[in-house]
């Protein structure tokens, strides 16, 4: 009997479904501002989680997804680690269900434990309505969903 095709165990948590047609805009190396208090400022991404793409295709996220990433700026104990994130804005528009439009003025994400729980305590700055459907505890927490 063949094994099944695939990199991933199934039992990984890739969150809801989107309404939304989300564009997928940041590529791995993408630079992101951190958006919660976890201690970080910059992160970059590594990698998409449940991305499938094709060979020397580079992984790309957009709003809602949940990336690895590496923190590049923040404090001393937080530096150089790889940690989990769920990407909240992003600059490039993408369409929703009604029809219309949504960009925001940066590429943000927040820090988020491999099951989807953030390990801030507040968020700074709007969350898309993507990802906070997506992600339920990052919506409760998040002080605007656009």
């Amino acid at each position: 009997m063949a094994k099944p095709l695939g990199g991933m165990p199934k039992n990984l948590p890739l969150g809801k479904a989107v309404s939304a047609s989300v564009t997928r805009a940041l590529p791995a190396g993408a630079r992101l501002h951190c958006a919660d208090n976890t201690g970080a400022k910059e992160i970059e991404i590594i990698t998409v989680r449940g991305y499938k793409g094709v060979r020397s295709r580079m992984p790309k996220g957009g709003v809602g997804d949940m990336v690895v990433a590496t923190v590049k700026k923040g404090r001393p104990d937080i530096r150089k680690q790889v940690v989990h994130a769920v990407i909240v804005r992003q600059k490039q528009p993408y369409k929703r269900v009604n029809g219309s439009r949504i960009c925001f003025e940066d590429n943000a994400a927040i820090i988020v434990s491999e099951e989807g729980m953030p390990k801030g305590t507040e968020i700074k700055g709007p969350v898309a309505r993507e990802a906070a459907e997506r992600w339920g505890k990052i919506g409760s927490i998040a002080s605007i969903v656009v």
